[in-house]
């Protein structure tokens, strides 16, 4: 049994459908639905996503939710109590800032409405949802928390990310997953941050004006190079619900290239891209595009 919280598209839309590949029950939460959309203003739906896992196997169940609500969130995971009496796997994916932030733009000339928007939707998002859910997760040992975030811990230490609001929201989503490792830990249960790669989302794919089916001909090299489909760190998901050792990870922060290794999941193509890795010796060294090695 699975949240999925802030599934509409992109990760959380990839996280929702390889959870149904597994054969789960997913909750998929968001606020886009077919009669109304949110300010992100976009086509996706949840219950184009709910459809998407139940197609795969799954069991899909599409709920509108503002997880900004506190009402709303705890109406959520009273439902799900009610109706499975279980939660196993609660991921916060939440984000919704993709349009309220300015690449390197100091923080004292970046728009503050946006930047403090951005913090809410990505961290207290995340924190009211948990607030909400875990109760239900922990009532059984084996529970696994996600949080979904930009960089793992090691390269975001190193790196200055976009700007102070990003940075900060992004790194504030690890530590959160550190703090719940220690809150769940007697309960017997996990948590871990996650992060994918270069993430062939909706908005991405139309930004550099390809589809799934033509991404390597995107004008940003790198981007043709390493990216990677949302189902991609959906298996990563799958493959730590699915872990029965998982509590040794908890606390910790993971890529999907990093964990395709250690699990043997794949991408959608057969491939397993390591795009930190690949951040890491190819693109901020400013070398060629090149994937040999990273795929």
């Amino acid at each position: 049994m699975a949240l999925v919280a802030g599934a509409t598209r992109g990760a959380g839309r990839g996280i929702a459908v390889a959870l149904g590949e597994a054969g789960a029950t997913v909750w998929c939460t968001g606020r886009t639905t077919r009669d109304r959309r949110s300010e992100y203003d976009r086509p996706e739906t949840i219950e184009e996503t709910a459809e998407l896992v139940t197609a795969a196997g799954g069991t899909g169940i599409a709920v509108a939710v503002d997880h900004l609500d506190p009402a709303a969130v705890e109406a959520l995971v009273a439902r799900i109590d009610r109706e499975h009496g279980r939660l196993d796997v609660l991921v916060n994916d939440v984000w919704g800032g993709e349009k309220l932030f300015a690449f390197d733009t100091p923080l004292w000339e970046h728009d503050l409405a946006d930047g403090l928007r951005m913090m809410r939707l990505g961290l207290d998002t995340h924190l009211i949802t948990s607030h909400f859910a875990l109760p239900l997760l922990a009532r059984r040992p084996g529970g696994l928390v996600v949080e979904m975030t930009d960089g793992t811990r090691a390269y975001n230490d190193a790196n200055y990310r976009n700007s102070a609001f990003y940075d900060l929201v992004k790194n504030a989503v690890i530590r959160l997953a550190f703090a719940q490792a220690r809150e769940l830990a007697p309960h017997g249960c996990a948590a871990v941050a996650l992060t994918p790669g270069w993430l062939r989302s909706e908005m991405m794919l139309e930004a550099f004006g390809v589809t799934e089916e033509t991404w390597r001909d995107a004008p940003e090299p790198h981007f043709a190079a390493i990216s990677e489909s949302p189902r991609f760190v959906g298996r990563a998901v799958a493959a730590l619900a699915a872990d029965p050792e998982v509590r040794r990870r908890s606390g910790g922060s993971f890529s999907s290239g990093e964990l395709a290794r250690d699990y043997g999941f794949t991408d959608i193509d057969g491939s397993r891209p390591d795009c930190w890795r690949y951040l890491a010796e190819v693109q901020d060294r400013g070398l060629p595009a090149d994937p040999t090695g990273y795929r």
